[in-house]
């Protein structure tokens, strides 16, 4: 008669002890450490992916774009209605006009 056996019921003795889980960031570790610890100190994208807004584009004030590397690559929207991307490479030190007219220059930021 399996009915009346009686119930198990899984239960944490760890929380009831210490009244409460543990701190993720003490399981953690590696580059998925230091990106709540980025996350933690205010920096909403420590891997610099988001989208970056234009600013003046000229060639006495490029758009800098932050990176950890001596190039990336770097998509962009050249007009608000295309539904197509420019891309173009940026290297430390050049720079670099998208066809739209824009001036870019990548500048070192410290690796995460």
């Amino acid at each position: 008669m399996w009915w009346l056996r009686p119930v198990r019921r899984l239960r944490s003795v760890g929380a009831r002890v210490y009244g409460g889980m543990h701190d993720p960031l003490d399981h953690v570790t590696g580059i998925e450490k230091r990106e709540l610890l980025a996350h933690l100190a205010g920096d909403c994208d420590p891997f610099r992916i988001m989208a970056i807004k234009k600013g003046p584009g000229t060639r006495e004030r490029p758009n800098l774009i932050p990176s950890a590397f001596c190039q990336r690559l770097l998509a962009c929207r050249c007009c608000i209605h295309d539904n197509h991307l420019e891309y173009m490479w940026l290297h430390m030190g050049c720079l670099t006009r998208c066809g739209c007219g824009y001036w870019f220059l990548l500048c070192p930021v410290a690796p995460l």
